[in-house]
């Protein structure tokens, strides 16, 4: 791999290492977080061929969990170097946003050699917040669905999507089938994937069937909750060369991170509401930074928290037009033999949601061995 230097001040940083669990129903097994935070970070540390020691700093991100959980989860099978954790909590984005973290200590000269990993151990069913004497999080996005379409007993998260895709059906007349088709897509691709909580093909009419969550989201439209955790070495250019690590090292071309915008809460719009210009924005700022378009990429891993959700990540991401998400899956550009492999690793929908982990697994899906020694998609 060719490392010319790059001007401008920011460093280049390159993965070196991934690691992960097996994605687990939670309490399926007796392994508490400092665990599942072990078998990731010594995974990704073999993987980069490093000692724990060459690690100057490390993010470390989960959502349920007290404020010093990240310094126990590796205190005692990593190391005790001394070095500084930062602990990271960001809710669905928490394990991206670790890696978005270490990739910018090293962007700016604080540190060479970063881990950023991710673990959670949740609760059975439905993603709950507890909030009752605080301030709700989620408050302002929850008066847009009201005002829109209301509110009832049922988790919120799923609403929220479920209304968003009836949005989209009502505005661009989307169907509940195509809805349906990507769960089917994403439970096909998971076969091949040994970590997936759920490694198991289903046919269109059972995922359109199955136990209803809300409105037409049914329940294998819907993202498991999960234990398990995932790990990525993050290194400068200098560090790659001094450690020979050229052949194993993969260049983070582009990462963004954006926040709610206006849209989100005054076009009275649950689309919107749930992150569509979000993402849009992140993505325009990447393909910008990467010098890249949507024809020059062929393998996808995306939020599909719900179905919903991965349908307007198409749009989001220039794949489509807006509001011709529905036609994309039709045509079958969503996987093997169309434009695009879109989650092959089974997505969310399969592979499940340990919240603090789940961003770095994308990192691990796309540059593990597998990835580095083959062209063949379906490996990824």
């Amino acid at each position: 791999m060719p490392m010319a230097p790059r001007s401008g001040a920011l460093r280049r940083v390159f993965v070196v290492g991934v690691g992960m669990t097996k994605f687990l129903k939670p309490g399926l097994e007796n392994l508490d977080y400092p665990d599942l935070a072990k078998e990731a970070g010594q995974k990704a540390l073999a993987d980069a061929q490093i000692p724990y020691s060459l690690v100057e700093q490390a993010c470390i991100g989960y959502v349920y969990g007290d404020s010093t959980c990240g310094q126990r989860s590796i205190y005692h099978s990593l190391g005790l170097t001394g070095i500084p954790i930062i602990n990271v909590n960001n809710n669905c984005a928490t394990g991206s946003t670790a890696l978005f973290m270490a990739r910018h200590l090293i962007q700016g000269g604080v540190a060479d050699c970063v881990l950023a990993l991710g673990f959670e151990k949740m609760e059975k069913g439905a993603i709950s917040i507890n909030s009752s004497q605080k301030t709700n999080p989620l408050d302002k996005h929850v008066e847009v669905l009201i005002n829109k379409y209301g509110l009832s007993a049922k988790p919120v998260a799923p609403q929220m999507f479920a209304c968003a895709g009836k949005e989209h059906m009502e505005k661009y007349g989307t169907t509940v089938k195509q809805f349906a088709k990507i769960g089917w897509k994403n439970h096909k691709h998971s076969v091949n994937n040994p970590n997936s909580q759920f490694q198991k093909e289903f046919s269109l009419d059972e995922v359109m069937t199955s136990r209803n969550v809300f409105d037409f989201l049914t329940i294998l439209q819907c993202c498991p909750t999960s234990d398990g955790a995932a790990a990525a070495v993050l290194a400068s250019e200098q560090f790659v060369q001094k450690y020979n690590l050229q052949s194993k090292a993969v260049e983070i071309l582009a990462q963004e991170m954006v926040t709610d915008l206006p849209s989100s809460f005054e076009e009275k719009s649950v689309i919107k509401m749930v992150g569509y210009d979000m993402s849009k924005e992140a993505a325009k700022k990447c393909y910008e930074k990467s010098g890249l378009k949507p024809s020059d990429i062929d393998v996808i891993e995306l939020h599909d928290c719900f179905s919903v959700n991965e349908l307007l990540t198409y749009e989001a991401l220039g794949l489509c037009p807006e509001g011709r998400g529905g036609e994309l899956v039709d045509r079958g550009d969503n996987t093997y033999g169309g434009k695009w492999v879109i989650n092959p690793s089974g997505g969310l929908i399969s592979k499940g949601h340990p919240l603090g982990a789940t961003g770095q697994l994308l990192t691990s899906t796309f540059t593990g061995p597998d990835s580095r020694n083959s062209r063949n998609p379906s490996l990824l």
